[in-house]
């Protein structure tokens, strides 16, 4: 069986997204929302969808908006890991 490199894989996904909580130790929970046409009624409705992170350093809290980037499983949840504070939130 040949192995993989790192040039045959995808690219990583990438989001953006709101930190809705950041109270477990090094994990944070980001909230994804997309806008997208309905498929029977043609109108546009904004999809949410919710991210377990891998946050390091604890440097997230509520209300930040981020960037996250796929990865390996970390945990029963979280595939996804934290890749930059794009704006902190008002505290």
């Amino acid at each position: 069986m040949p192995e993989t490199t790192k040039a045959d894989r995808r690219p990583r996904q990438r989001r953006v997204g709101q930190v809705v909580s950041a109270k477990m130790e090094k994990t944070i929970v980001v909230n994804v929302t997309r806008r997208v046409q309905h498929p029977v009624y043609k109108r546009v409705v904004q999809v949410r969808r919710k991210f377990y992170a891998h946050d390091e350093q604890n440097q997230c809290r509520e209300g930040d908006w981020v960037r996250i980037e796929e990865t390996r499983p970390l945990s029963k949840l979280k595939r996804w890991r934290l890749v930059e504070v794009l704006e902190k939130g008002r505290r």
